[in-house]
């Protein structure tokens, strides 16, 4: 058996003991080995797809009022002169303070001054219903009132915080993590159209109220960062079939912490169904679809290997590959909330997980179905065919093929945990990872039966002469 939850579990706690698993980083490079050897031992012919992306470190970072200092971390990607900046920069600041909560920087006058704000979650799960085709929620865990407000640490007022009081003059940012438990292990993204061009640091709530209390006078926020070209490495493993029509199964590899939900989870669900189809090819199973199988590197970074990815291998026209679908995978987890003592309380229920498509009517009608009789609860899907024409995409892993013309299938969940240093092993849903995998098992099994170019929700023919690739 190649789909059970002690292998999974293994595989997590293997891809846990390299953390951080960050690009560039020795435990990104092992990573990357990792899931190439098991690629190969499961009998797929690999590959590494080698793009260059960027490493940033801040080797030093600090905040103070008069003698007084307050417990920081850094914002992740702050300081940075370009996208492309490499080099070395040393931020002293030494400036007023303009507390502008969570309001609009441009209501303000911010010139010369360190912008304190509130940084909001600005995504509820309610926000996703309207684009909700069925909902498969027996013990209704996910439409009660609180988890619908219940808000992902993805959709932020970061980027449009940095951008405006960039514009507006200001000398640095420091973020209160207002709606967040008490921690600073929260390790923001590169929201990779957003340039973060001042120095920031984030702060708890209490730490907010430390520095609220005291702004009659300056604050100094020193932030020492590095940045350097690297070289990332995206796994594929190939199992060929008889025709070029191909079927993807995407997550990705790379982490900045523990990474055990984000996204040793979903490395392990790929694995795994790596595995089982590898086994049946040993003993003989033809299938008519290529499978590849695929870990991304630079999900935290700046998605510079997904670009190249979709670059040579969806829209190319000498792509060894005709990719007809992509399934991607993502966060297998637990739902926590902030508990009593300020930390984050895990509930013991599945976090709901949304699963992106832009498959044709019958095909949803069947992945329905699988949902159902996978027992994946507390699971919506949600069409995502109108996304794919936007340079946004989808918020997944699978945005890239998305806007590239591949029809996709999605899963992805936001515990509040994501970005944390507590996303550790403990945090996985361990009762729903074989569910999962035999979910995409039967949405691969069902897709290889079909004819390729009538998988999504138009037939493929006609997409091509559509905008594609635009991000």
């Amino acid at each position: 058996m190649t789909l059970t939850a002690p292998e999974m579990m293994t595989t997590i706690a293997d891809l846990i003991a390299l953390s951080p698993r960050a690009t560039g980083t020795p435990g990104g490079t092992a990573a990357a080995a990792y899931v190439e050897r098991r690629f190969a031992d499961a009998g797929l012919e690999t590959q590494t797809l080698e793009v260059a992306s960027y490493a940033w470190r801040a080797r030093e970072h600090g905040l103070a009022v008069g003698d007084t200092s307050i417990d920081c971390s850094p914002i992740l990607h702050s300081a940075l002169a370009s996208h492309t900046w490499t080099g070395e920069v040393r931020h002293h600041v030494d400036a007023p303070v303009v507390d502008i909560g969570a309001d609009r920087v441009r209501r303000h006058d911010v010139r010369g001054a360190i912008v304190l704000f509130d940084l909001t979650f600005d995504m509820t799960l309610a926000h996703t219903l309207p684009l909700t085709l069925f909902i498969h929620d027996p013990g209704r865990r996910v439409l009660r009132r609180d988890v619908l407000r219940s808000r992902n640490p993805y959709v932020t007022s970061l980027a449009r915080t940095m951008r405006e009081a960039a514009a507006a003059g200001a000398v640095g940012v420091i973020g209160v993590l207002r709606d967040y438990p008490d921690s600073l292990g929260y390790h923001n993204e590169y929201y990779r159209r957003t340039l973060f061009p001042l120095p920031g640091v984030w702060v708890t709530r209490a730490g907010g109220q430390q520095l609220r209390a005291v702004l009659q006078k300056n604050a100094t926020l020193t932030l020492d960062v590095t940045r350097e070209q690297v070289i990332s490495r995206t796994v594929m493993g190939v199992l060929p079939g008889t025709s070029a029509d191909t079927i993807m199964v995407q997550s990705h590899h790379d982490s900045v912490g523990a990474g055990a939900v984000e996204d040793a989870s979903g490395t392990a669900e790929v694995i795994a169904l790596a595995e089982h189809y590898g086994r049946a090819a040993a003993k003989g199973a033809r299938r008519d679809k290529t499978l590849l199988f695929v870990t991304f590197d630079t999900h935290f970074t700046g998605y510079q290997a997904h670009q190249e990815f979709a670059r040579r291998y969806v829209l190319s026209r000498s792509s060894p590959w005709n990719i007809v679908l992509n399934t991607t995978i993502e966060h297998i987890g637990l739902r926590a909330v902030e508990g009593p003592d300020g930390g984050f309380h895990s509930t013991g229920e599945t976090e709901p997980r949304g699963i992106f498509l832009n498959v044709n009517p019958a095909f949803t009608a069947r992945i329905a179905r699988a949902v159902r009789r996978n027992a994946l609860h507390s699971t919506t899907l949600m069409g995502a065919a109108p996304l794919e024409f936007f340079a946004g995409g989808i918020p997944t892993d699978a945005s890239f093929t998305l806007v590239s013309g591949v029809p996709t299938v999605s899963l992805i969940s936001g515990p509040l945990y994501l970005y944390d240093d507590v996303d550790t092993i403990d945090r996985i849903d361990v009762d729903q990872l074989a569910p999962v995998a035999r979910f995409f098992a039967d949405v691969i099994d069902d897709a290889d039966r079909r004819r390729g170019s009538l998988l999504g929700t138009m037939p493929a023919a006609i997409r091509r002469l559509l905008p594609r690739g635009r991000w």
